[in-house]
């Protein structure tokens, strides 16, 4: 397959999901074939394994390149299987009261500690501090993926240098001078751009285009994705970027440049962007820096439609996918091309329905990324851009 044919336009037809009562008739859950990790991690969620704020830890457990997770950190939900509470399936990989507990049972010292919640807030509470600063004193690496920089904290920098332990903060950008602005060579990238966006935000769009990039590529399509948040970084990904925490100034460029420097590098069929937020939402401007640093050809939309309010906003009622679809096509010039589910709070036959009930009113493919086989997905992106799988 090749990059060299030009994209053409459409044509008009999960941060992770949160755990959620098991569906009676869900498929197995599809995931992509994992590679072998090489640094072990205890990945600490506690009071939030399996929920919105936790979409960190979850991501992990059912993805990740980079590292072996070990064990997670929740007393809520201790003694349980990490898969058992997220998808209904054991995967090995217990969850431990606390710091001792789950360093006991790695049998040595784990390498890495990764902080697995989200908070709103993206700092640390001070009894946070104290655990992590423990477990720079046992001799672990830490993995930072908040907006509060511990390089930058004395207290933290001081603790690291005597234990002689790394901190990767995450959401650290590049410096001010290294930071590219939007040049107009997107035009230049040749094959398919999608963007995976939401009407919420840690509703499950990195795992959608995680698992939409796993099954294009077992039909032998070339498709490399582009994250644009912290546990997409942790995780391993090859490319990607912290998009809220760039000067909005650079936002559009810093995205752009990632994109043509992973066309370059990987001569893809198709990029896949992971969103951030909702377009809709006035609490984040993330998705407009998407829309307009990638240019996107298409839109793949997640939607939960068992979700009553927006996250963290109990007062600002979800939006609908129609309103959403208007806003982005409105805003860009660019088609949504399939809509995903998130099925928190849904049976299987609410589930059901709600696919049916979508693909009749936008007469595009609708499909839930986990509880459903990702075939659906592969249709969204060969029924706007055929040229990908010719």
């Amino acid at each position: 397959m090749s990059k060299k044919k030009q994209s053409q336009a459409p044509s008009i037809f999960f941060e992770e999901f949160a755990v959620t009562p098991p569906v009676t008739k869900a498929a197995k859950p599809y995931l992509p074939p994992k590679k072998a990790p090489s640094e072990t991690a205890i990945v600490y969620c506690e009071d939030n394994f399996g929920g919105i704020d936790g979409k960190t830890a979850n991501g992990l457990v059912r993805h990740s390149e980079k590292y072996k997770i070990l064990s997670i950190i929740d007393s809520e939900k201790s003694g349980q299987d990490a898969g058992q509470v997220l998808d209904g399936k054991p995967n090995g990989i217990p969850i431990f009261e606390n710091l001792k507990e789950a360093v006991a049972d790695a049998g040595r010292l784990p390498k890495n500690f990764i902080f697995g919640i989200s908070p709103a807030t993206g700092m640390y509470s001070s009894i946070e501090r104290r655990l992590l600063l423990e477990a720079i004193k046992q001799g672990m690496n830490i993995v930072n993926g908040l907006h509060e920089l511990l390089n930058d904290d004395p207290e933290f920098s001081a603790a690291s240098a005597r234990s002689q332990v790394i901190i990767r903060d995450v959401r650290k950008p590049r410096a001010k001078k290294d930071l590219r602005v939007f040049s107009g060579r997107i035009e230049d990238v040749t094959c398919p751009r999608i963007a995976v966006l939401g009407t919420d935000c840690a509703i499950g769009k990195r795992t959608t285009a995680t698992v939409m990039a796993a099954a294009l590529k077992e039909r032998g399509i070339n498709a490399v994705i582009i994250v644009t948040g912290q546990t997409g970084l942790i995780q391993g990904a090859r490319y990607g970027l912290p998009l809220d925490a760039i000067p909005s100034k650079f936002c559009a460029g810093e995205l752009e440049a990632t994109i043509i420097e992973a066309f370059e590098n990987e001569d893809p069929d198709v990029i896949l962007i992971e969103g951030q937020g909702s377009l809709s939402h006035p609490a984040y401007s993330s998705s407009s820096f998407i829309l307009r640093g990638s240019c996107p050809q298409g839109v793949v939309l997640q939607h939960a439609p068992g979700r009553k309010h927006r996250c963290h906003f109990e007062s600002m009622p979800m939006p609908t996918p129609a309103s959403e679809i208007n806003l982005i096509e409105t805003f860009a010039e660019t088609k949504v091309i399939g809509l995903a589910l998130n099925h928190e709070n849904m049976t299987d036959a609410e589930v059901s329905a709600a696919i049916i009930g979508y693909e009749e009113e936008f007469g595009i493919p609708s499909t839930d990324s986990l509880s459903r086989s990702p075939e659906r997905l592969v249709e969204m992106v060969l029924s706007a851009f055929p040229q990908v799988g010719a």
